[in-house]
């Protein structure tokens, strides 16, 4: 891991981790892997474009110790769409209604990778 010459601004660790992940939106199901993730938010890449302001349903589940998946289900925002030179659009979506439990379980799985 390469050491981080400018502080980091967030208040919630961000990791880098591909974990598999679900969006709905607008009647689309995108099964795809998040790029990054924090208790805040994801990012991910989707095969369609869906316009920032849209309102998702992410599910997920996250593998926690002794091989345990825990479900997570939450109501997210996209915030931000981005055309991939590859294929595809890299969305940024906001956890803009997500429950204290579902985001401590997030913050115990971030916590697996942090130092």
């Amino acid at each position: 891991m390469s050491k981080m010459t400018t502080k980091e601004r967030r208040v919630h660790p961000r990791i880098n981790q591909n974990l598999p992940i679900n969006v709905v939106a607008n009647g689309y199901d995108f099964v795809t892997s998040t790029l990054n993730l924090s208790c805040l938010g994801a990012y991910c890449r989707i095969d369609k474009y869906v316009p920032p302001f849209t309102r998702v349903r992410i599910k997920m589940e996250l593998p926690m110790a002794r091989n345990e998946k825990t479900p997570v289900e939450c109501d997210g925002v996209i915030v931000r769409s981005e055309d991939e030179a590859q294929g595809g659009f890299n969305v940024a979506i906001y956890f803009n209604k997500i429950t204290d439990a579902p985001r401590k379980k997030i913050t115990q799985y971030i916590n697996q990778f942090l130092p």
